[in-house]
């Protein structure tokens, strides 16, 4: 994956973790043609970068844990 995928991806997974509509890494992989391992990766570094990312099991979505007070701005082109 070159560095310019890898940072579209990161902005639209912001994006669609702000809107809690992210699904399962799953439905991540198959939606951005990446494997499951690889959605898995990013939301491991954006955690390293300082993003307080939690999976939500009853919602089957990421979000940011209650207290980051982290905001991301809507991109409709990831969404």
């Amino acid at each position: 994956m070159t560095r310019d995928k890898r940072q579209w991806i990161k902005k639209c997974l912001l994006t669609l973790i702000r809107m809690q509509s992210t699904g399962s890494p799953a439905d991540l992989a198959w939606k951005y043609g990446i494997s499951e391992r690889s959605i898995k990766r990013l939301i491991s570094e954006m955690r390293d970068e300082g993003y307080k990312i939690v999976f939500r099991h009853s919602g089957n979505t990421y979000v940011f844990s209650e207290d980051s007070g982290q905001e991301a701005v809507v991109d409709h082109v990831c969404a």
